[in-house]
Formats: C-alpha cells, sequence, structure tokens
C-alpha cells in the first residue's frame, strides 16, 4: 500500500491461517510486527525470520488471550520491543466444535466467547493507550460471514459470537474517533487452506458451498489478508466502523 512502512502492528495469532498470511502482506509493506501466537509457535518464528531477512524488527509472543494477565504482559512487552503500537490486528478466534442448541453447556459456551470476544477486548483495551499515542493509528477485527448470515449447522456460539464483533467494531469506532483511532472488520466466508476449515468444514461441505458462491470458487487467505492491510493503511483514513464482505457475492450488504 505504500502508507505502512514503519509502522508497529501487533497481530493476534499470526502465526497460522488469515493471520499468517496478514502478517506475510505486513512484511512486504515494511512493518514492524509482534506476532502473537498461542500454540502456532513454529508458523510466528518463521514469519520472524522472514521479516528479519527484509532488515525489519519483528518478534514472536506467545500468551493466552483468554487470560487477562497474560495479555497485559504481552501487549507492554509488544510495545516495549516496538517502541509503541500504531496498527491492531484482532485475528485470533475460533469456531471450537460445532454443537447445536442443546448440545451447548455453560463451559462451551464460556469458551467460545472467551476466545473470540473477550480476548479481542482484553487485547484491544491494552493497545489504545499506546495506539493513542500516534497520529493514524487502527484497528482491524476479524468477523466472519457467519455473523452475517448465522453460519452452518452447530456454529451457534461461534456466529453468536462473531456478530458481536460487528457490534463491537461499530460501537468502538464511535467510542475513539475522537482519539484519531479508526476501527474496521472483515468478514471474510468460505476460505480454504486454512486450519480452521480444515477442522472444522469437510470437504463435502465445502464443496456445497462453493456451489452457492457467485464467484464460484472459495477464498485464499491472501483475499483476506490484502484487504485487511488495505484497512490498516492510512488510504482509508476517512473509512471508521465499516465490515468489508470477502465471500465471494454470497452475502451483499
Amino acid at each position: 500500500m505504500g502508507k505502512l512502512s514503519g509502522k508497529r502492528v501487533v497481530v493476534t495469532g499470526g502465526g497460522q491461517g488469515l493471520g499468517l498470511a496478514t502478517v506475510r502482506g505486513l512484511i512486504q509493506e515494511g512493518c514492524d510486527l509482534a506476532i502473537h501466537y498461542n500454540t502456532s509457535r513454529g508458523g510466528a518464528e518463521e514469519l520472524v525470520l522472514a521479516a528479519q531477512k527484509n532488515k525489519l524488527r519483528a518478534q514472536a509472543f506467545q500468551s493466552d488471550l483468554t487470560d487477562e494477565r497474560s495479555v497485559q504482559a504481552f501487549v507492554q512487552s509488544a510495545a516495549d520491543y516496538l517502541g509503541g503500537i500504531d496498527v491492531l490486528i484482532n485475528n485470533a478466534g475460533d469456531l471450537v466444535g460445532r454443537r447445536q442448541l442443546a448440545e451447548i453447556n455453560l463451559d462451551f459456551w464460556d469458551k467460545v466467547m472467551s476466545i473470540n470476544l473477550t480476548s479481542m477486548m482484553l487485547v484491544t483495551r491494552e493497545c489504545v493507550p499506546h495506539l493513542a499515542k500516534n497520529s493514524g493509528s487502527s484497528i482491524v477485527n476479524l468477523a466472519s460471514l457467519a455473523g452475517r448470515k448465522g453460519g452452518h449447522a452447530g456454529s451457534l456460539s461461534y456466529s453468536t459470537a462473531k456478530g458481536a464483533t460487528l457490534t463491537w467494531t461499530r460501537s468502538l469506532a464511535s467510542e475513539l474517533a475522537p482519539q484519531g483511532i479508526r476501527v474496521n472488520a472483515v468478514a471474510p466466508g468460505l476460505i480454504l487452506g486454512t486450519r480452521f476449515h480444515q477442522t472444522h468444514t469437510t470437504n463435502e461441505s465445502a464443496d456445497r458451498t462453493v456451489e452457492g458462491i457467485p464467484l464460484g470458487r472459495p477464498g485464499h487467505p491472501d483475499d483476506v489478508a490484502r484487504p485487511v492491510i488495505f484497512l490498516a493503511s492510512e488510504f482509508d483514513g476517512f473509512i471508521t466502523g465499516a465490515t468489508l464482505d470477502i465471500n465471494g457475492g454470497v452475502y451483499c450488504a
């Protein structure tokens, strides 16, 4: 994009999937990076090496984002390493498992909400004081087509969390606008080639979904990474509170 070179970026869940693709794109843009991971250490460390080969600063940070103290330590360490924070990409999240209403107990419900919502709140809360010190700061949240349409069978909890992410984005954009911080989101549809869909989507289900996509193909992680990077950049300085739908035409707001 040409406007992110030298920016200090925190990416959660950056060791695999959409986060990994986004970090690769941010390396191409010349960003310094704090790459969070929970279990995907190998992917995060490979990205660190890739950034360093491009003479960029990058470090991987392990953290359980559902634990408040862990988040506080992670964000402070990231800010100290980078010398500040200009951009936050809230990518971490998971469906956890497919359960219909009768199968949902409180432990499962709380786990899904904690992974997808509480983690985002905690990381954002800790990052905002750093973001507010700079001009042109931005936050990009990863929502989902499931938050728009309700998702496939068994994704009730996840869809609810991602629907809340859309509302969180609009509300936070209004709250942080006086501080000059933009807040936007992307809502991907079927994006194959990620651990998420390898875990939670069968080949048969993916084939049926592709049949209903107007563009006639599933998405690729780079199809999401590019819009995330666009929203993070300064080219969209008058866009805040928006969600970009990335689904091949399945849902058009």
